[in-house]
């Protein structure tokens, strides 16, 4: 369970960190650090304001169906303060450290996105603390109200979401999945545009590719009690979640289990460092089976070098790391999934419909109101091409813009900066900068985000 922050307490902690914002110097290029990350951009410089202490769930009205909340709250201690009350997020990203204002900022996503769009689409009101070193409240139809539709994909470098007021939504017990499986892409596809119908009785849809052949979509609905003479399952031990797409077609989990039924194991990407072996598995205890541990033995790799120097010594290729999430509508996935299985190769691959809940687009990642998409994640490494370190990435840039789709920016970006500038709304984007933070102390979107070899593109504006 985790602790209600008090008013007070919150108060304190929002106006230190402005304090010391004001207090660096002028020309400082502020980067703000926190306990854990989920971002796969590594090397950035390190972060010149903690904030830390600013967490915690600050109220939960179980009457009006909201939460106050501290901006650098982790999904975990907000799930654990709406669930004794029968509540829980509207959209709950993966990964429990992912904190409520990292999503916002950035982007998140979910098996309930067919039905209740991204994070930030579930914010009634924000604080943020601007480059400028003003704290202002942003609301969808006030004062702040460009900085309101603009904060999603700004990645911290508008400002920072100090607190933010967002909407719940009941929950029962239980959840009740079926496993549907698919022999091709097109029937896949077919079965998505079937079953994300956000007025139907579905409560989660999301997938996962195992092959071209072999593909699953997990439907889930709430249920207030389990089946009689059967127990809920348990994918945070010895079994592994994703496996049992392929076992079995029913299946019962609790409520908070079925949210961070992904952290586990990360998805599958925690087989790459064993801890799908069975032996492995048994010692390896579970408070370390997370996905943030997972993620900062990949950084600690990424820093060292550790995986390229074993590969060098076997005499293997280099590794070019993909991992990526985007958005393809709905119509071009079958496209998109053929182009994908002969050019990376990398599986499983998840699938996550997703459609706007708003009826406008949101300035910075603008994907069209009512039109259905489906998030696709892969995350893993392939064979360098000799000569062309990002070859891999490019190719998956390629095809998102030719399938008039759209790119997470939570990894790197290899887009030139004109082509950058061209997909994420550049004029809108320096409207913003010019009136949050005119002085530039925060990073710029594209310098913050994009691969060293990417700068070589021409500026955009």
């Amino acid at each position: 369970m985790s602790v209600i922050v008090p008013v007070a307490d919150h108060v304190a902690a929002a106006a230190d960190l402005v304090r010391r914002y004001r207090e660096l110097p002028p020309e400082a290029r502020v980067r703000l650090g926190k306990p854990s990350s989920n971002l796969f951009r590594f090397g950035a410089p390190p972060p010149t304001l903690d904030a830390s202490g600013l967490s915690g769930v600050i109220s939960v009205d179980p009457v009006a169906r909201t939460a106050d909340v501290a901006g650098m709250t982790t999904y975990e201690d907000l799930v654990d303060a709406t669930l004794p009350h029968g509540l829980m997020p509207l959209v709950v990203p993966q990964l429990k450290t992912i904190t409520l204002g990292g999503a916002v900022a950035g982007l998140g996503i979910e098996s309930t996105s067919f039905r209740n769009g991204l994070p930030h689409e579930s914010v009634r009101a924000m604080e943020i603390l601007t480059g400028a070193g003003e704290v202002v409240t942003a609301t969808p139809d006030g004062e702040h109200a460009d900085l309101f539709r603009g904060f999603p994909n700004s990645y911290g470098t508008l400002g920072y979401a100090l607190r933010l007021t967002i909407d719940l939504q009941p929950v029962s017990p239980y959840v009740r999945l079926r496993h549907h499986r698919y022999p091709d892409a097109k029937a896949c596809t077919d079965a998505i545009v079937e079953l994300a119908d956000p007025h139907g009785c579905l409560d989660f849809l999301d997938g996962t590719v195992f092959d071209a052949g072999e593909q699953y979509l997990t439907t889930g609905e709430f249920v207030d009690a389990l089946p009689a003479g059967t127990s809920a399952s348990d994918y945070t031990g010895q079994k592994i979640f994703y496996r049992s797409q392929q076992e079995r077609a029913v299946d019962h989990l609790t409520t908070r289990d079925y949210i961070w039924r992904w952290d586990t194991d990360w998805f599958w990407c925690s087989r790459a460092l064993g801890v799908q072996n069975p032996v492995v598995r048994r010692f390896w205890p579970g408070r370390y089976r997370r996905s943030d541990v997972y993620r900062r033995i990949v950084a600690l790799d990424r820093r060292h070098g550790f995986s390229d120097r074993l590969n060098t010594l076997r005499k293997r290729p280099v590794e070019e790391p993909v991992v990526q999430d985007v958005e393809i509508p709905v119509r071009n996935l079958p496209a998109f999934l053929e182009a994908f299985h002969r050019d990376i190769g990398i599986s499983p691959v998840w699938l996550c419909p997703l459609r706007l809940r708003s009826g406008r687009p949101w300035t910075l990642y603008p994907m069209k109101p009512g039109e259905l998409y489906v998030n696709v994640g892969f995350w893993s490494s392939v064979p360098e091409k000799a000569g062309e370190p990002d070859a891999h990435n490019r190719r998956i840039e390629q095809l998102v813009t030719d399938l008039d789709g759209h790119k997470s920016l939570y990894s790197t970006v290899h887009y030139s900066e004109d082509e950058f500038w061209q997909h994420y709304n550049g004029l809108a984007y320096r409207a913003l900068k010019q009136r949050y933070d005119p002085r530039g102390r925060l990073p710029d979107l594209y310098s913050k985000v994009a691969s060293p070899s990417a700068h070589t593109g021409k500026t955009g504006r």
